[in-house]
């Protein structure tokens, strides 16, 4: 089980309340902000509390206790203004943790020199995201460590059945390293070089993003 974290989402539009939901289901603390009456009211059967306020005033945001979040999401959609001056008055309420929403390029680097600890770009990440399934059928999901490293979740090829990792040799023969083994939904972390990989396995693999897409594509 997780631990308990505190989070506030600014902004319930469909990025906002997704990553909201998300969390909340995974058993976390989870505050959503908007200014839409309409939007708080949908959103409050997926967060912990939900209340209606403009992020763009100071005081709206201290008598919610901002700075007390272990995380702030700033999820703000297409109101570029509205999304630089609360991510400038959530750093000057010293928020311990601040995740913002690009929409490009330019607005990201704003975000950046006003100190956001990580910026994301949903629509070009979802785009990189659909392209790489595309391109490697076997990757079920990843993460990117940085611009050439990620940690995937791969399907074995049926080649690869019934065979010991030790046999397989993975990191000598692909330049990328085993750390978990999912099976039936349980997850072997660290698994054996004695472990036989079944059919239906999921390996979990950390490498270089082109070694990780040559392993994932073995017919």
């Amino acid at each position: 089980m997780s631990s308990l974290g505190q989070y506030a989402v600014i902004g319930l539009g469909r990025f906002g309340i997704s990553l909201a939901r998300r969390l909340f289901e995974a058993g976390q603390e989870v505050l959503g902000i908007d200014i839409d009456e309409e939007m708080v009211e949908e959103a409050e059967l997926f967060v912990t509390h939900a209340v209606v306020a403009d992020a763009t005033e100071e005081k709206a945001l201290t008598s919610l206790g901002i700075s007390n979040f272990d995380c702030v999401i700033l999820a703000i959609g297409n109101d570029l203004h509205a999304n630089i001056l609360t991510a400038m008055l959530l750093k000057d309420l010293g928020v311990k943790k601040l995740i913002a929403k690009a929409l490009e390029k330019r607005h990201g680097d704003l975000l950046d020199k006003i100190g956001a600890d990580w910026i994301i770009f949903p629509e070009r990440d979802m785009g990189e995201r659909v392209a790489n399934q595309l391109l490697s059928p076997n990757m079920l999901n990843y993460i990117e460590l940085s611009k050439e490293y990620n940690i995937e979740e791969i399907m074995i090829s049926p080649k690869m059945a019934e065979k010991t990792l030790k046999e397989l040799d993975i990191r000598a023969q692909y330049n990328v390293t085993a750390i978990a083994l999912i099976r039936e939904g349980d997850i072997i972390i660290s698994p054996s070089p004695d472990e036989v990989i079944h059919k239906e396995d999921i390996l979990v693999m950390i490498g270089k993003s082109e070694d990780l897409a040559s392993f994932s594509n073995i017919k």
